[in-house]
């Protein structure tokens, strides 16, 4: 077995438990968390086990980029003009394309994924929670896509998002940057069902059970299908949404954003 420094990974009677392990950054996406969700993916897929739980440490489900990441990024293209905002360099491409990649390989899981989202899931550890074919919530759970806060996009979970509530509810999501509670993300569709804290493991492997009485090449075929419907749509809006994430990374609001936020204060917009 892989040994995990920003996961754990629990194998018990064919359900498997994939737990985000950085309560200290609670448990934001490094690039070393998401090469290792690649890899927990992975060898969940060959494994025994049927059913997967994606839960977190701690106060917090996850984060979405990790601090450090962010302050990489907002250094990364600096020296760029606003007027090569549309060159992206061949480093916020490839950054861009990492982040697609595990939001795709996610959603392409063949076996039934279930988020138990322990806590707060804002920007792309939303995303996260919504890919999940499943997504269980604690009462306390806070939810949002907050990147144009911050001078950024969500620019991979928009098309999942509009599939799963619809354009107009997305948009509002999007573009407003709110962040909504449980019962509402209920409301909207992002979640299945609010458990409380205390009887969310326990619900999370209950539903696992369930999943486990239904034949596991019935449930393989049913999520091949559903990916399948969209595949060629899927892929041709994640490559754009590739595209348009890099060419952000260049513009000045984007730099002023993530220095803002990093620094704790109020932005200055520069509208370039």
């Amino acid at each position: 077995m892989t040994t995990y420094h920003t996961l754990r990974l629990d194998h018990d009677d064919r359900i498997a438990t994939l737990t985000l392990n950085r309560p200290e950054k609670r448990n934001a996406l490094s690039p070393e968390m998401m090469a290792e969700l690649h890899a927990a993916l992975d060898e969940i897929e060959r494994s025994s086990a049927r059913v997967a739980i994606v839960t977190g440490t701690g106060k917090s489900f996850c984060a979405g980029m990790d601090l450090a990441a962010l302050e990489s990024m907002a250094t990364q293209s600096g020296a760029k003009s606003s007027s090569a905002a549309t060159t992206p360099s061949e480093e916020a491409l490839a950054d861009s394309r990492r982040i697609a990649d595990l939001f795709r390989h996610v959603y392409d899981f063949p076996k039934p994924l279930i988020a138990a989202v322990n806590g707060h899931a804002v920007a792309g550890g939303c995303g996260l929670a919504m890919l999940g074919d499943f997504t269980l919530a604690v009462p306390e759970a806070k939810f949002g896509y907050t990147e144009v806060r911050v001078g950024f996009m969500p620019a991979f979970v928009t098309l999942f998002l509009i599939r799963q509530i619809g354009e107009k509810r997305a948009r509002d999501l999007l573009l407003s940057g709110r962040i909504l509670g449980a019962e509402e993300a209920l409301r909207l569709g992002l979640v299945n069902e609010v458990v409380a804290s205390e009887k969310l493991a326990d619900r999370a492997r209950e539903l696992a059970g369930q999943l486990l009485a239904a034949s596991p090449t019935s449930l393989r075929f049913t999520k091949r299908l559903i990916s399948d419907f969209s595949r060629e749509e899927l892929d041709r809006e994640l490559e754009i949404a590739v595209q348009t994430s890099a060419r952000i990374r260049s513009t000045a609001d984007f730099r002023e954003g993530l220095r803002a936020f990093l620094e704790k204060r109020s932005p200055q917009w520069n509208d370039r």
